[in-house]
C-alpha cells in the first residue's frame, strides 16, 4: 500500500537534466494495432478488449500519469483523491482513495476500464457490479517498466510504453553523471513520510538510489518498504538522510538521532510535498525523481566545500 500512493502522499531549484514526460501521440499508425487487446494484469487476471478503452478511470497517482503520458489524457474521466500531476486534470472527478473509493460515483461515470493497484481492496465491489478492473503493482523498476508497456498494450499504442522507458532510462543515466564523485557510496536513509516506514534497497525508489551510486542503509531481506525500528537507523548512521522537509525539521529531537553525523552536519535531503510525491510515486517521471536527487547531492557536495579549510579544497 505503501508503494501505491506516496509512495500518496516537495519546491526546489529547476532541474538540471530531466524536462517534464509530454505525452506520446495515441495515434501514431505505427503503433496501431487490429483486432481484440489482451492484456494480463498483476494478479494474472486475463483481460480482453474488442477495442481501446475510450473512458479511463485511473485508482492511483503513478497510473495517472502513466494513462497521460502515454496519450490517454483524453481518455481519462476520474482520477483519485491524491492525483496532482499534470495540471490538465485538475477539473476531473475524485473518486476516493486505495480503501474508501467512491464506488457510486466510479460505477455512474461508466468507465471501460478502472486502472487500479493490487492492494485496493475497494476495487473488489466494483468487480461484482461488472466493471472491468486491471490491477497493477508498484513496487520496483521492473514493475514500472511492465505497467508503461501493459498500459500502452491496452491502449492500442504498444510501443509507446517502450519509448517511455527508453526516455526514463536516459533521464537516470544522465542524473548519475552528474553525481558528484565525493558523494559515490554514501549511504543513505531514505524514509517514508515521517517514517516509521523507509525504502529498501529492492523498491524502485532503493533502485535509483543505487544507479546514482549511493548505497541503502536497508538491508534488501527487509522488503521493499519496510517498518523500521527508529533505532535501526541510529545503529546504521547513514550518511545522508532523504524525506520530507516538515519531518527534518525535527530529527534532533528523536531520541538518539543528535548523534548523527547526517544530522548534526545537516547532510539532509529535505522536500516540500509535491517533490517528495514526485520521489516517492513508480511512475513515468522517475527520471526527473533522480535529477531531484542528485540536484540535492550537488548541494551537499558545494555546501562542504565552502565548510572545508582553504588548505584541502
Amino acid at each position: 500500500m505503501l508503494a501505491g500512493y506516496a509512495l500518496a502522499g516537495a519546491a526546489r531549484p529547476a532541474l538540471a537534466e530531466a524536462a517534464p514526460p509530454t505525452q506520446v501521440d495515441a495515434a501514431r499508425p505505427a503503433d496501431a494495432g487490429s483486432g481484440p487487446i489482451v492484456i494480463v494484469d498483476d494478479r494474472g487476471i486475463e483481460h480482453r478488449f474488442a477495442d481501446a478503452p475510450r473512458r479511463i478511470v485511473t485508482m492511483l497517482p503513478s497510473l495517472t500519469e502513466t494513462a497521460w503520458v502515454l496519450g490517454a489524457g483524453a481518455r481519462l474521466v476520474g482520477v483519485d483523491r491524491f492525483s496532482d500531476w499534470p495540471d490538465e486534470i485538475a477539473s476531473l472527478p475524485r473518486l476516493g482513495g486505495l480503501e474508501d473509493a467512491h464506488i457510486e460515483a466510479i460505477a455512474a461515470l461508466a468507465p471501460d476500464v478502472v486502472l487500479a493497484s493490487t492492494a485496493s481492496r475497494a476495487m473488489e465491489r466494483l468487480e461484482a457490479l461488472g466493471f472491468r478492473i486491471v490491477r497493477l503493482k508498484s513496487e520496483t523498476h521492473a514493475d514500472l517498466r511492465r505497467t508503461l508497456d501493459l498500459v500502452a498494450a491496452l491502449l492500442g499504442t504498444p510501443a509507446a510504453g517502450a519509448r517511455a522507458w527508453a526516455r526514463i532510462e536516459r533521464e537516470i543515466e544522465a542524473a548519475a553523471r552528474r553525481v558528484p564523485p565525493q558523494m559515490l557510496g554514501q549511504r543513505v536513509y531514505f524514509e517514508i513520510g515521517g517514517g516509521p516506514y523507509a525504502a529498501g534497497a529492492s523498491s524502485f525508489v532503493g533502485e535509483t538510489i543505487a544507479r546514482l551510486g549511493l548505497a541503502n542503509i536497508v538491508e534488501p531481506q527487509l522488503g521493499p518498504f519496510p517498518k523500521l525500528n527508529p533505532e535501526y537507523v541510529v545503529r546504521a548512521k547513514p550518511d545522508i538522510i532523504v524525506g520530507t522537509r516538515r519531518e527534518q525539521a525535527a530529527l534532533v529531537r528523536r531520541p538518539g538521532w543528535g548523534a548523527l553525523a547526517a544530522v548534526r552536519e545537516q547532510r539532509l535531503c529535505g522536500f516540500d510535498t509535491p517533490q517528495y510525491d514526485l520521489l516517492t510515486r513508480p511512475g513515468p517521471r522517475a527520471g526527473e525523481a533522480a535529477a531531484l536527487l542528485v540536484d540535492c547531492l550537488v548541494e551537499l557536495a558545494e555546501s562542504e566545500r565552502r565548510r572545508a579549510p582553504s588548505s584541502v579544497r
